[in-house]
């Protein structure tokens, strides 16, 4: 095979005529090339490990003590301490360059001393999360004591320019609740679920668990704290991710869509050469840590964490437990086209290549006409199955020849690309095809994603993009970081009047590669099927709907004085409990990146003021009056909860580790069984918009994404995610099973454009009752 042929560098044999060498110029050169780029990223991340070593403080700080100690030295004045005399008593003499060395240590000295205080101080002052709680409601004053604590922190943090991981060392370990404190915030979410007989009945057990084995399980949970990082992350990954062994398709993988306002170019290849590109581009910001770190308010950095694993990262199956691989750099991505998988080199003579060089190489894999081998077109289909039988075919058949190069090529890839032979994405005259293109993104066709990569980019045959993700390396805020950056650079970049991309190919890019696999064994054909054939019924039972809502937004939201995030948070709670006649435990996810390593926290959405609104606003002998204080306690209760899980006070994290301790030491526990059998009906999360200042909806006001979602938690609930997207749009995306009988996506999304407007129909109500009053005074 020529594919075969061109792998092989460098040869030798021996023969009667001495030795017989062969090797190929290329080749080598593209080893000495990925050598070179490889120390080169070394030397960068020494560079700035020492940058982050020192935050807030810089280099240059040190050099202009090092003068200053020099010429007081030379000049007769006394150093601080004595640090230079102390320094020549232990130098071998007091020769004038060993004063100057002994200048050097003084200054180095001096100058971590003060770095490590400020850095401990930067700690403590970002422990502070009062300032959460401070109203922002217009008129309002700050207090005294969070007005110095930010003027000490932007002191503290405006020296030096941060880089991604700056912050890293100064974020606080995320502190572990009292049980008590748990306990109590634990029985107040749960008691507009339960009646009084079952109520006390869960009480008593959270009573005894508190006054037994919680204490012992406590103790351990300090000690974790202490030791670790983050007492919660590494159990999160590994028993609610790794551990799991249900597919991870629809189960666990999330969706991005396009900003299906826009379609810059219908050229399939076009559009994946420059989002490709500026995919890479992201990395390099990465890898030289040239991404600034997130910041709430302009001066509170969030955890950078999860950014390491973006790329080149993927999650490998075992029969037990899974993990992720994170490979350290990839000068290829990988291409899936009509049942066919290619390996692209995306740089050339140690530089990135531009978005037209790409999309030739991308169109000619459109253009190849080569049929897919014997079992190739569903092996992908074997990631989207049963976690344990994909360990055990990964283990037994892919262990050798062209099956292991094949897979390795995909796993050490920078990400997946697939191409797909069909069109979906946005019509305005028919705005349901976003169903589809959910459909598409959240599953494809079950065998045409790799599903444990990081994240696949998909192509419709018309142009239009989005991705799937898998969720255990990070959370969706960074993949939406991600998405952020490409969708406005993409705008920046631009295409050609024709749709092609900008800019000449001087000469022509590496060729794709055809992998090459030997599927054609019976038994792996037919385990291939067997994790297809799981595939199949999984995604044909996803009942997925996407509802794009432009009666108002976040304007509207804003004019009724409440935080947008509550205001859809009650709109789903009165949905839900129009559509299943009760209320329900519901899970929204909250971010925890204000500590070192954190992931995420749940808040409880349904509270007892949130079920009392919903009960007032489905009784119709409640006035108007009534309705509007229960909506605006309820909305204010429920920011307090999602201030509680960001400030590190939330309920489910804490119970989760102090389970995970109880199953380590063998004791069991009525309570927790009782708090992990509970069934999340409703899980909802927001997704991110607008995370950093690049997006500019004035200059560009249709360059929103769709947001994205994924599947249901529960057999019988519903995954509802949305995003805020602008002053006048929504966008919910609502899964569940078809099988349930008494769950319809279609309806819901019904039932939330109903208690759109009901809430809407209350607020101008209830201005112009205000009105009413003001003008009859």
């Amino acid at each position: 095979m020529a594919e075969a042929h061109s792998a092989v560098a460098f040869s030798f044999a021996i023969t009667h005529d001495g030795w017989d060498v062969n090797f190929d110029r290329e080749v080598l050169y593209l080893v000495w090339e990925s050598g070179i780029r490889s120390w080169k990223k070394r030397l960068a991340r020494f560079r700035n490990s020492v940058h982050n070593g020192v935050y807030p403080g810089h280099l240059q700080s040190l050099y202009v003590l090092w003068t200053l100690l020099v010429a007081a030295h030379f000049a007769g004045f006394s150093v601080p301490f004595g640090l230079v005399q102390k320094a020549l008593a232990v130098l071998p003499s007091n020769s004038t360059m060993w004063q100057v060395i002994a200048c050097l240590l003084a200054a180095l000295t001096m100058w971590l001393t003060v770095i490590f205080l400020m850095r401990y101080l930067l700690k403590l002052l970002l422990m502070y999360k009062g300032w959460m709680y401070e109203s922002r409601a217009p008129g309002s004053k700050i207090s005294l004591k969070t007005m110095l604590w930010i003027s000490v922190v932007k002191v503290l943090s405006g020296w030096n320019k941060p880089k991604l991981y700056s912050f890293q060392g100064s974020l606080p370990r995320l502190p572990l609740p009292a049980v008590n404190d748990t306990m109590k915030r634990y029985l107040t979410s749960v008691r507009p679920l339960l009646d009084d007989d079952n109520y006390k009945r869960v009480e008593s057990l959270a009573k005894e668990f508190e006054e037994t084995i919680a204490v012992k399980l406590q103790r351990y949970l300090v000690l974790k704290s202490w030791w670790s990082s983050n007492y919660v992350s590494d159990w999160w990954e590994e028993y609610v991710y790794l551990r799991g062994r249900s597919p991870l398709m629809v189960n666990s993988n999330f969706y991005g869509t396009d900003a299906i306002l826009l379609r810059p170019t219908n050229i399939q290849a076009a559009r994946a050469g420059v989002i490709i590109h500026l995919c890479l581009k992201f990395r390099r910001l990465i890898d030289r840590q040239e991404l600034e770190p997130i910041m709430l308010q302009n001066m509170v950095p969030l955890c950078s964490w999860q950014y390491e694993r973006l790329f080149n990262t993927v999650r490998v199956p075992g029969i037990e437990r899974d993990k992720i691989v994170h490979y350290q750099d990839s000068t290829h991505i990988t291409v899936y086209h009509k049942g066919r998988y290619f390996k692209v080199l995306v740089y050339s003579r140690g530089r990135l290549l531009k978005p037209a060089e790409i999309q030739v190489q991308i169109q000619q894999i459109l253009d190849d006409k080569s049929e897919p081998l014997v079992g190739e077109e569903r092996v992908g289909a074997l990631t989207a199955g049963e976690r344990s039988h994909w360990a055990h075919i990964r283990q037994t058949m892919f262990n050798r020849g062209h099956n292991r190069t094949s897979l390795h090529c995909i796993e050490r890839a920078a990400f997946n690309v697939c191409l797909d032979d069909f069109d979906y994405g946005y019509d305005e005259k028919d705005p349901s095809k976003l169903d589809e293109f959910g459909r598409v993104l959240l599953h494809g066709k079950g065998h045409d994603r790799w599903f444990d990569k990081s994240f696949n980019l998909c192509f419709s045959k018309n142009g239009f993009v989005g991705f799937n993700s898998e969720h255990t390396w990070a959370d969706a805020p960074v993949m939406g970081h991600l998405w952020e950056y490409v969708i406005w650079c993409e705008l920046e970049i631009g295409y050609a009047p024709d749709g092609n991309t900008l800019g000449a190919v001087e000469s022509p890019p590496p060729a794709p590669i055809r992998l090459q696999w030997d599927l054609g064994h019976e038994d792996l054909l037919k385990s291939i099927d067997v994790s297809y054939n799981i595939a199949q019924k999984l995604l044909n039972d996803v009942d997925l709907r996407i509802l794009m809502y432009t009666n108002y937004g976040k304007g509207f939201m804003k004019s009724c004085r409440v935080s947008p995030d509550a205001f859809i948070q009650l709109v789903l709670q009165l949905s839900y409990y129009r559509d299943a006649g009760r209320f329900c435990l519901t899970y929204e996810a909250s971010m925890t990146r204000l500590f070192r390593e954190g992931r995420t926290e749940t808040v409880r959405s349904c509270t007892i003021e949130s079920s009392e609104w919903v009960k007032a606003m489905e009784n119709p002998n409640s006035t108007i009056q009534e309705r509007m204080e229960l909506f605006v306690k309820a909305s204010h209760r429920h920011q307090l909860g999602y201030q509680d899980a960001m400030a590190g006070r939330g309920i489910d994290r804490h119970l989760f580790c102090l389970y995970v301790v109880s199953k380590y030491l063998e004791l069991e526990s009525p309570f927790l069984q009782e708090v992990f059998n509970e069934p999340w009906r409703l899980s909802t999360s927001q997704t991110p918009h607008g995370q950093t200042s690049m997006l500019d909806l004035k200059k560009h006001p249709k360059c929103v994404s769709a947001g994205g979602g994924f599947g249901p938690v529960a057999d019988d609930g519903y995954g509802v995610s949305y995003v805020i997207v602008g002053e006048d749009l929504l966008f919910f995306h609502v899964s569940s099973k078809k099988s349930c009988p008494i769950t319809s996506s279609s309806n819901f999304v019904k039932q939330i454009e109903r208690s759109l407007k009901d809430v809407q129909d209350l607020f101008k109500e209830y201005k112009k009752q205000q009105n009413g009053v003001k003008s009859s005074k």
